[in-house]
């Protein structure tokens, strides 16, 4: 999945899904959204957890090429694309969270 599709994702696609899973027996209301959530969460800490790993990386290349230790700007450039890619990714979901969760708020009961 690409960062270009997560912008095509909207509710109606996510409200079709949840009731062609919900006629095919797929989905639960008990235990199993609990699970699905507790999956979603843990999913996303792990994506900010390489996020943070990828910047981390970045950063030690860019110190170790200021201060003349290496001289391979490929691995430079590789830890700033990588970094750059995962930061996008995590803004792109942190976005449609929130797009969500406003939606889920202005619902009426």
């Amino acid at each position: 999945m690409d960062i270009a599709s997560l912008y095509s994702v909207n509710s109606n696609m996510i409200a079709e899904s949840l009731k062609t899973q919900h006629a095919a027996g797929m989905t639960s209301t008990t235990v199993g959204d609990s699970e699905e959530f507790s999956g979603i969460l843990n999913a996303a800490m792990e994506n900010i957890k390489t996020t943070n790993a990828y910047i981390s990386e970045k950063e030690n290349q860019e110190l170790k090429f200021a201060l003349g230790e290496t001289d391979n700007t490929h691995d430079l450039l590789v830890a700033q694309m990588k970094s750059s890619t995962a930061l996008q990714y995590t803004v792109a979901l942190r976005d449609k969270f929130l797009e969500s969760y406003k939606e889920l708020m202005n619902m009426q009961i």
